[in-house]
């Protein structure tokens, strides 16, 4: 059986998105990284209210399924049915497994810390993963930044933790798992031969047509007692802005810059995060807090620029 991260055999497809340049990659990475930073906040606020995870999942794929779905079946970016199943595992890596992950963690812990650990520890997994499966070896710099990314997160969780009294392993460990399943999408996708937009699609619709029979069959839905302003916020931010525009510019960051490099630059969440949380949740940073982020945010400035090689 094929390796989720191997890169051989690319899927044949009828449309391929060109590559953009590695400005056009830039470009598409802050894009994502501003809304993924809005969505840890937004869901932190929807789970704090009257949503529940299961909500939050079924809003994100639902309305993004019926959005995208078309888009496989009509024009430059259809596919053949048979093309259909590998987004099978990248909808099991990034889809509604995922967001369970993340939206426990941050259930159980804090915006701030959530949206550190996840994104943080992601493009760490990704240099991991390609060291132990392809032999490609961390750059130095690559490697400095991973001992800063490393550090800042082992601080940030020890403040949380004096903070707090406590710190939710549960949450942690959620956070984590959500962290390496990120970064083995990340590699999966750039080997799947699939466009972004169709990769996109593929995630949504597979994630909808398991995930949204088992919400209504089993009554996960809280979605009855949320305020119609809340459930159309939650509704547009979730199914529109995060399962269609984000998902599609990362996926063409991933495109234009490289596994590593777009990885690395959507570790800079945390640092937005810690920005967006102030005025929305009253989640005041301590010093140690802050530091911590630039800690991590240095670290990804070290291993965001891919070598020229990849460019070339």
């Amino acid at each position: 059986m094929t390796s989720i991260l191997s890169e051989d055999a690319p899927l044949a497809v009828t449309e391929r998105a060109a590559t953009p340049g590695l400005l056009g990659g830039f470009a598409w990475a802050s894009l994502s990284v501003a809304i993924f930073s809005g969505w840890f906040v937004v869901t932190r606020l929807g789970l704090s209210h009257n949503l529940v995870v299961w909500d939050v999942i079924a809003l994100r794929f639902g309305e993004g399924a019926l959005l995208l779905t078309p888009t496989l079946l009509f024009g430059g970016s259809r596919l053949p049915l048979r093309a259909w199943l590998p987004g099978i595992p990248l909808a099991v890596l990034w889809g509604a497994p995922f967001i369970f992950l993340v939206g426990t963690g941050l259930r159980l812990t804090s915006a701030v810390l959530a949206s550190s650990i996840a994104p943080a520890l992601m493009p760490i997994f990704v240099g991991m993963f390609a060291w132990a499966m392809r032999g490609k070896t961390p750059r130095w710099l690559e490697f400095c930044g991973y001992v800063l990314i490393t550090a800042g997160l082992v601080v940030l969780v020890r403040s949380h933790a004096s903070a707090e009294g406590r710190v939710s392993t549960v949450g942690v460990v959620s956070l984590v798992a959500a962290a390496a399943m990120w970064a083995a999408y990340t590699l999966r996708l750039k080997a799947s031969g699939l466009s972004p937009l169709q990769a996109t699609a593929l995630i949504c619709f597979w994630s909808a047509i398991v995930y949204v029979p088992i919400y209504l069959a089993c009554g996960l839905s809280n979605i009855s007692n949320a305020q119609s302003g809340e459930l159309l916020f939650q509704s547009v931010y979730q199914g529109i802005l995060m399962s269609v525009v984000a998902i599609l510019a990362f996926n063409r960051a991933v495109a234009g810059l490289g596994p590593n490099a777009a990885a690395a630059i959507v570790a800079l969440v945390p640092v937005a995060v810690t920005v967006f949380a102030i005025p929305v949740l009253h989640e005041i940073p301590s010093l140690v807090t802050s530091m911590s982020v630039c800690g991590i945010a240095v670290g990804v400035m070290l291993t965001a620029t891919p070598p020229k090689t990849e460019h070339q």
